[in-house]
């Protein structure tokens, strides 16, 4: 037990193994140093000369190992901001101010801890000042802590002033054009809810049934050319193109459906069948469809010699919608008995039947964008908008527009629809699908606006009314740039005649 009295006695606590005598303390002289002025007051360690430990073993024929007294702080503890050593800011280059302010925090803030970028921070937050690991403020020099509403954070949590610096502006909303780029004169032009007399093909020709003619207006050069007269006893009910462009079908008053060469003007097919009017016509890849008074639609085919290949029965009114799917696999039809039937190519009966509109359904549209998703518009007693998807024969949306709904068309560069209305406003109105927020809407019809084509690339639409005009309008962007069609010579604001 005297060891250890005498290892306490010494105030070292010594293992056991090591006797007091091998512990010992050298002085050695210090150079002559110059007075310098401190801010500390002097201490009785001032006068002392330096020492050092050596020959720290446990048996003294060991070699001896010299030991430093540095201590070196954790960087992670360090409280350097306390110091005002990172106060000084690094000059910033003309304009770019605020970006270097906000990369600098972030900078800090990942390099030294949150609590640092907090205190470093010009708009530190309260929270961070009274926080308990807060430093003294009168270390060495008086600090000044500015307080603010916000304070820099971690990457991965949510900083306000941050973002609000780095983030980019929301963008704006498309703007569409008020007033239409070409007018055309379209005298004749038959004020009849029923009828379907506008159609552009994709090889960028506009056909336009007036009275007992069809003209033919060519975009690239406005040339007008007369297609056919169908002469006193007959009237143009229905135009449609074939998906390439080439040949258009016609409808007439008499119920018969009539196959023209575009390019040659020169008359290919005559089909019959129908009783009365055929006011609405669709083609497929390779079957024409046809839609009429008489409330039936007839299946033609131009590489069967018969009139018909097939007869779809369901609707008790005036047939005055039909659209084919874009894969070619289903038939909407609309009809004044206000039913939307949908109807396939391996059935002769309606695989849907869909009556939730109150009033006669003509514009009909299929989505470029989705399979089976299928857009309908009812007449003046009805005034919405419906979607539907024809997998389920489930309704997914509605919207009342306010007004007799004339034609539907679907964007294939966005998506969007473009709906043209009759009474009582006699609007066109672009929509955001699925929110059906209103993009634009646009006026300048006189009467209500019953015909509607969209241009091949998409970005151009073309409305008929009764008022005897076609208005040519840029509502949709192109698909790889989203700019206005430039005013070309084809574009002038002037005003032609379509004859």
């Amino acid at each position: 037990m005297e060891p250890i009295t005498q290892r306490r006695k010494s105030g070292i606590n010594l293992p056991s193994t090591m006797s007091e005598t091998s512990l010992r303390l050298d002085a050695f002289s210090s150079p002559p140093r110059s007075k310098r002025t401190t801010n500390l007051a002097s201490s009785p360690m001032s006068n002392r000369s330096p020492r050092t430990i050596s020959n720290l073993s446990s048996s003294p024929s060991s070699k001896s190992a010299s030991c430093s007294d540095r201590f070196i702080p954790c960087r992670s503890s360090s409280r350097l901001h306390t110091f005002g050593l990172v106060e000084k800011a690094s000059p910033v280059k003309e304009g770019g101010g605020g970006n270097n302010d906000a990369y600098s925090r972030l900078l800090k803030s990942e390099l030294f801890g949150a609590d640092f970028s907090c205190f470093s921070s010009p708009a530190g937050t309260k929270g961070c000042a009274n926080s308990p690991m807060s430093p003294s403020k009168n270390m060495l020099r008086f600090k000044t802590e500015n307080s603010g509403p916000n304070s820099p954070s971690v990457l991965g949590h949510t900083d306000t002033s941050l973002s609000n610096e780095v983030s980019t502006p929301p963008k704006p909303p498309r703007k569409v054009p008020k007033t239409p780029h070409k007018v055309l004169d379209a005298p004749s032009l038959q004020d009849d809810f029923y009828l379907n007399l506008v159609d552009w093909s994709s090889q960028n020709i506009l056909a336009v049934g007036l009275g007992t003619c069809v003209y033919l207006w060519t975009a690239s050069n406005s040339r007008v050319t007369k297609l056919c007269d169908l002469g006193p006893t007959d009237s143009v009910c229905s135009v449609q193109w074939t998906r390439e462009g080439s040949y258009i079908s016609i409808g007439t008053s008499l119920g018969q459906v009539q196959v023209w060469d575009g390019t040659q003007c020169k008359k290919v097919r005559t089909f019959g069948g129908h009783q009365t009017r055929t006011g609405v016509l669709a083609w497929s890849s390779r079957i024409l469809s046809s839609g009429s008074r008489d409330r039936n639609i007839l299946q033609h085919d131009v590489r069967v010699p018969s009139d018909f290949v097939s007869k779809f029965i369901g609707h008790k009114s005036e047939v005055c919608g039909l659209k084919w799917s874009h894969d070619d696999r289903e038939l909407a039809s609309g009809g004044n008995d206000n039913q939307l039937l949908v109807w396939n190519q391996r059935s002769q009966q309606s695989v849907l039947k869909l009556t939730e509109h109150t009033a006669a359904v003509k514009a009909i549209t299929w989505s470029p964008h989705q399979c089976g998703l299928l857009a309908s518009g009812g007449g003046t007693a009805d005034r919405c908008i419906r979607f539907w998807n024809t997998i389920n024969g489930n309704q997914l949306n509605h919207i009342d527009t306010g007004s007799q709904v004339c034609n539907l068309a679907w964007s294939k560069n966005v998506n969007e629809i473009v709906s043209t209305h009759g009474y009582s406003q006699n609007q066109i109105m672009v929509w955001k699908y699925p929110s059906m927020s209103k993009v634009a809407t646009l006026t300048g019809h006189s009467l209500r606006v019953l015909y509607l084509a969209m241009s091949p690339d998409g970005q151009t639409i073309v409305t008929g009314a009764g008022d005897e005009t076609l208005r040519f309008w840029n509502v949709f962007p192109s698909v790889k740039i989203p700019a206005a069609v430039k005013d070309t010579g084809v574009w002038s604001l002037g005003r032609t005649h379509i004859r």
